[in-house]
């Protein structure tokens, strides 16, 4: 058994980051579905939804919500779905996080969290400080 994923993101941005994701990695190693939440959406009903890919996506060991703006409707419904029990929301979803969660399905979810945290924190860089570093032999290139 794996943690499953559900990404809950305004327009396509979720499946837009998992597809991207997948086709780095060759996969998609965790069982994962997302949930577009468009302007005329009805909150009530995507939430509806929402419970239901829980229920799919929940084999045992939880499921970990990414969804992109804290505050926003998507998020509103994902942390709504907290009561579930077993479940993790996580705002400000990012293509590092993602990746980085899909590099270790076999995780638990607590550890699995830790590391879409620090990827989604560790991805977040200013690249002309790094290029200006590297190019003083500061530091190493990524």
């Amino acid at each position: 058994m794996s943690v499953g994923l559900l990404l809950i993101t305004h327009n396509t941005i979720g499946s837009a980051l998992l597809e991207t994701a997948t086709n780095m990695l060759g996969h998609c190693p965790l069982l994962t579905e997302t949930l577009a939440v468009v302007p005329d959406s009805d909150p009530s009903e995507l939430r509806g939804q929402a419970e239901a890919m829980l229920e799919d996506l929940n084999q045992g060991d939880g499921v970990l919500i990414l969804t992109d703006m804290y505050g926003s409707t998507p998020s509103n419904i994902a942390t709504s779905l907290g009561k579930h029990g077993r479940v993790a929301v996580i705002s400000g979803v990012n293509l590092p996080m993602l990746v980085r969660l899909l590099n270790y399905p076999h995780l638990g979810m607590e550890t699995l969290v830790s590391k879409a945290l620090s990827g989604g924190c560790d991805g977040i860089l200013r690249c002309d400080e790094i290029e200006s570093r590297y190019r003083q032999g500061a530091a190493t290139h990524p």
